[in-house]
């Protein structure tokens, strides 16, 4: 017999999450996203450390050492994020620029970096959106989070400007409801 077997499914269901993001709708049907899984405890406890660390700041990152509780206790942490490369083409001039302009500008690097076209974003946007939607659909708990994203660029282990992580967790009550700063 096995006691509680649920947990061993967790990173076959986050890669189904992954195959959502993938195959969402982007923009003229071209892919600037990176995907990745995150499973292992010692690869957990690195990103919740960042996440203390830059929990430092002051008092409106306190958000971040909450976060970092959360992502020790997910068993499976899903990474999305969009690598630009070169804008969509259509001039839409959200990013506040043109799509000739945009690459020549030089880029700011705070938690992100800056500018990116506004398409590649919503790209992301529903890409996440199509991750967390079969989170829901898998009985799996999950919230989106920006912290997650900030610390794995700060720790160089994906690439791309703008990062998002999804942490999965599968207990008797959900870890990311009723949390406090």
């Amino acid at each position: 017999m096995k006691l509680n077997p649920e947990k061993e499914v967790v990173e076959k269901l986050a890669l189904e999450l992954l195959v959502c993001a993938r195959t969402a709708p982007k923009a003229r049907g071209q892919d600037n996203l990176e995907l990745a899984i995150v499973t292992d405890k010692d690869e957990l406890e690195m990103i919740a450390q960042e996440m203390e660390r830059i929990a430092e700041r002051g008092e409106a990152f306190k958000f971040f050492k909450r976060d970092a509780d959360n992502i020790r206790n997910s068993e499976a942490l899903v990474l999305i994020s969009v690598d630009f490369k070169n804008p969509v083409g259509v001039n839409c001039g959200a990013c506040g620029y043109t799509c000739d302009t945009i690459t020549k500008v030089e880029r700011k690097v705070l938690d992100y970096e800056g500018p990116i076209c506004a398409m590649r974003l919503i790209d992301l946007g529903i890409a996440i959106g199509s991750a967390v939607a079969k989170a829901k659909d898998l009985c799996l708990d999950n919230r989106v989070m920006y912290t997650v994203g900030v610390a794995v660029k700060r720790l160089g282990l994906m690439p791309g400007q703008v990062i998002l992580g999804i942490p999965l967790s599968v207990k008797g009550k959900n870890i990311y409801f009723d949390r406090k700063v």
